[in-house]
């Protein structure tokens, strides 16, 4: 359910000036939205106004407390095959309400589909893809020249702004071979902030593919949610959110835990409690935070509007882990 503050600033057409650092030229307006969104006003009687009034000024102090943020997003598995045009829509309503969004894609599925389709095996090892560079070329194919111009362009179609790049692009994104076993695999090693800087000073979204430059120029495939904790780290973000196709980090009773300290995550790794993909999931959320990110979540990318529901609703959305 959308909160009524919402739909009240989704709805005016405004547009919105910020600047990052406080240096450079006056930046473009965020968003110029092409026409007003349209929703029959609730009806409110004096018996339930106070309470409507109440929720809607707690939504509000919300909206104002995140004005100007940096918010990185991992968006990816199932909200990435199905929700792609309802996620677009949310990146442009983040972006008109003061937000500044940076985008991290992944694809390890669409991969796949392209591999079988190309008949070009691949294995993997502890989760990681073995990254041949017959595989690469595949990898930066569908990452960079197909899924990262998707998003992008659905995020110019919903009314914003958005430019697909990858971690090559001014070699924003260096890094080295993680493991010779895994091949092209890649772990980050410097993250280069000014390009991103630079666009989100021009009211445009980063879309960005988990592609680094290696020695050599070598392209590197860096798994999506460790590129997203990398970026989100060097920007000092006020959240990171990775979207997963779980409702969050779970207890040994498998219910969702709210809340986390990095000290109390590193532990559920370590006693067992988080299993498989969560690991690195849970790994780089805390890598994001002692970086500099504010919060790091965990949540359901499953849940329609999941970002916005996290940012806004009042409740909170999957598996927050903070200092």
């Amino acid at each position: 359910m959308w909160c009524p503050a919402l739909l009240l600033l989704a709805a005016a057409p405004m547009a919105v000036t910020l600047r990052v650092g406080g240096v450079g030229p006056a930046p473009a307006p965020l968003l110029q939205p092409r026409r007003a969104l349209r929703c029959a006003a609730p009806a409110c009687s004096a018996a339930d106004g106070s309470s409507d009034s109440a929720v809607l000024l707690a939504s509000l102090k919300r909206v104002s407390a995140c004005r100007g943020d940096i918010v990185v997003i991992k968006f990816g598995g199932h909200a990435m095959t199905n929700n792609q045009a309802s996620f677009a829509a949310d990146m442009v309503l983040l972006q008109s309400l003061g937000l500044l969004p940076v985008v991290v894609h992944g694809g390890g599925p669409q991969i796949n589909k392209m591999l079988d389709k190309l008949e070009i095996q691949s294995t993997f090892v502890n989760g990681l893809r073995v990254t041949t560079p017959a595989v690469m070329e595949v990898v930066e194919m569908v990452l960079c020249g197909q899924l990262n111009k998707q998003i992008a362009s659905a995020i110019n179609a919903a009314g914003g702004r958005a430019v697909g790049i990858s971690g090559k692009d001014d070699a924003m994104v260096t890094g080295s071979i993680k493991n010779p076993e895994l091949g092209l695999v890649g772990e980050a090693e410097h993250v280069k902030t000014s390009l991103l800087h630079m666009l989100l000073e021009e009211g445009i979204i980063p879309v960005i593919a988990p592609v680094a430059t290696g020695e050599g120029g070598t392209s590197l495939n860096l798994n999506a949610d460790t590129m997203a904790g990398e970026i989100a780290g060097a920007l000092r973000a006020k959240q990171l959110l990775l979207l997963t196709d779980v409702a969050g980090v779970l207890d040994g009773n498998k219910q969702l835990i709210p809340t986390l300290t990095t000290a109390a995550a590193q532990q559920l790794c370590v006693d067992g409690t988080a299993t498989g993909g969560m690991i690195p999931k849970i790994e780089n959320a805390i890598s994001a935070v002692r970086a500099g990110t504010s919060t790091a979540v965990i949540m359901d990318g499953r849940v329609e509007h999941c970002s916005v529901l996290h940012l806004f609703g009042g409740g909170g959305v999957g598996t927050a882990v903070s200092d």
